[in-house]
């Protein structure tokens, strides 16, 4: 499984770099913050809405602690995805939140 830190994704954004960030918690805890731009597929939503996303682009999950990032990167990996996991997840984000 490929993997980030929360520094470096926020490295990218501060180059301005595009990034696709799904963050895979739940609606109720994103709406404490969220990396800006990223969208928002609750876990127990993603098998049900990956049709939305692009097997030719990449994205980066984002969780909480890393661990349902991890689940949901794995999960959309064995269908042909590029994801990568921020380890993490959000506790270990200092960057900007939406």
């Amino acid at each position: 499984m490929k993997e980030m830190t929360a520094r470096e994704v926020e490295s990218y954004l501060m180059k301005k770099e595009p990034l696709n960030i799904i963050d895979v918690r739940g609606v109720d805890e994103v709406a404490e913050g969220k990396i800006p731009g990223a969208l928002n597929i609750p876990l127990g939503l993603l098998e049900f809405r990956m049709h939305e996303l692009d097997k030719s682009k990449d994205y980066i999950i984002v969780c909480r602690s890393g661990a349902r990032s991890g689940r949901a990167t794995q999960f959309l990996s064995e269908r042909g995805y590029q994801v990568t996991n921020m380890v993490g997840g959000m506790i270990a984000w200092n960057g900007e939140v939406a």
